[in-house]
């Protein structure tokens, strides 16, 4: 159910799975509940199995628990796992009268909670309705959120420090009406970043216009995009606009311009350099004003000394050039985008899967990616679809962990490096949470801070906030 409606939830819509190995005792807190929609459990294991299939916003533990029911080791391990595998649960600890000790540690565990024994019905019912109650108001506040952060450059997850620099590019250049050419492998993000440039501009209200000049047979595309008269060759029984006329005002986006005939390339120059285009077979100049952004996956300087581009067109369509990483080279940033990539299919296809189990994470993280983000979306989409668990795992993905890169032999590059990574790494399996990435490292606070000022690293960009929605 979706969380907007939570709020307005009936009691027999909320459910609680209650962990208790006293028989007497789970027989009357189902009582207690029997409003609600409740699972039982009797140890740990079953209560995870229990959590992964109902997935209760609510959990009711006793901390003594079998193998060992006089200690709190099982219980409070049976706790961390809980909110390992669903941080948002609600968990509400049963303890002895006595063991205060114990509900500090729950507390300072994660729980939500805790109730001493003898179980009072009515102030334990209590408890737990609130604890729905702070469930609700926390999912709905995680949707706001979430529509809140809607911007420009929504799709684009600037985790790791190359995008985060392209995206502070596309800030500068977009109010601008300068031509950009957008340079980088193919499925690393061109039109997403052209179009956020466009949103950003003061044209964000007029066409968008797109054209991939490789898909275009040579002699089609001048038609393409200058337009062509009636009669002016065969078939073209009437006036058609072309894609430069169509985009008047806003903008046009020449995709994969590298591979752009040369004898239009003289055509080209002219109207970047006159703004005035003809139409094939017409003798009208006709003025445009339009904003051009280009994108090639082919290195430029090596088209020019192979006589494949003008160098005169070259130096016209890079006034401002944004080059964009492979995602290989993303590292920080592959485990957000996957996570994001996970939200918005899981949402697509009506999945409520949890997340990446661990060989799925060292896969995404060593793995080579020689399509790129495009390669990543595709195997995410379709692990969405194919996933039996709650978890997507490398199999659903279709891949494997890959071999390590070559390294450098100068220890002290090959210690920067590593650490470095370590560090973005640890902020990125906890969300940019310094306390708890700071524990995954074995270091203190004050230590991360430090290091992360040393390799110029902030925790922004790696909340949860920016799972949601790098392309």
């Amino acid at each position: 159910m979706a969380a907007s409606n939570r709020n307005t939830m009936s009691e027999d819509s909320r459910k609680i799975l209650i962990v208790e190995d006293d028989p007497g005792l789970m027989e009357q807190l189902e009582r207690c509940f029997e409003g609600y929609e409740v699972y039982s459990a009797e140890n740990r294991e079953n209560a995870i199995v229990k959590l992964r299939r109902h997935e209760p916003a609510v959990v009711l533990q006793d901390l003594g628990l079998p193998p060992h029911p006089d200690g709190m080791e099982e219980g409070l391990a049976t706790l961390a796992e809980t909110l390992r595998l669903a941080p948002h649960t609600k968990v509400v600890v049963l303890i002895d009268n006595v063991d205060q000790e114990a509900a500090m540690s729950a507390v300072a565990q994660g729980a939500y909670n805790f109730y001493k024994k003898p179980v009072e019905f009515d102030t334990l019912r209590l408890i737990v309705n609130r604890a729905f109650a702070i469930s609700e108001l926390e999912a709905e506040n995680r949707r706001l959120q979430n529509q809140v952060s809607e911007s420009p450059l929504d799709g684009i997850v600037a985790a790791s420090q190359g995008m985060l620099a392209v995206c502070r590019m596309i800030e500068k250049v977009a109010p601008t009406d300068v031509t950009a050419l957008l340079l980088g492998e193919s499925g690393t993000g061109k039109e997403l970043l052209a179009r956020a440039l466009h949103r950003l501009s003061p044209r964000c209200n007029e066409n968008f216009v797109a054209i991939n000049c490789a898909a275009i047979p040579e002699n089609l595309l001048e038609s393409e995009l200058f337009g062509h008269e009636k009669g002016s060759f065969t078939g073209a029984h009437k006036q058609t606009l072309g894609k430069i006329e169509v985009a008047d005002g806003g903008t046009l986006f020449l995709d994969e311009i590298g591979d752009m005939p040369l004898a239009l390339q003289a055509k080209m120059l002219r109207f970047l350099q006159e703004r005035v285009i003809e139409r094939v077979g017409g003798r009208e100049e006709i003025s445009v004003d339009v904003r051009v952004i280009c994108a090639t996956n082919r290195n430029p300087q090596e088209l020019i000394r192979d006589g494949l581009f003008r160098e005169d067109l070259y130096y016209r369509v890079s006034e401002i050039t944004i080059n964009i990483p492979p995602f290989r080279d993303r590292e920080e940033g592959r485990l957000i985008l996957a996570r994001t990539l996970l939200h918005k299919y899981n949402k697509q296809q009506g999945r409520a899967l949890n997340g990446f189990s661990e060989d799925a994470v060292q896969a995404i993280e060593s793995y080579a990616w020689p399509g790129n983000v495009r390669e990543l979306e595709n195997k995410i989409k379709g692990a969405v679809i194919m996933a039996d668990g709650k978890f997507v795992t490398a199999a659903d993905l279709g891949i494997a962990a890959g071999e390590a890169d070559d390294l450098s032999l100068n220890l002290r590059e090959v210690r920067q490096h590593a650490e470095s990574r370590a560090i973005r790494v640890a902020l990125t399996k906890s969300f940019g949470n310094i306390s708890k990435a700071a524990e995954l490292l074995g270091i203190t606070r004050p230590t991360l801070y430090d290091l992360m000022n040393k390799y110029g690293l902030s925790a922004e960009g790696y909340s949860k906030k920016a799972a949601q929605g790098e392309n």
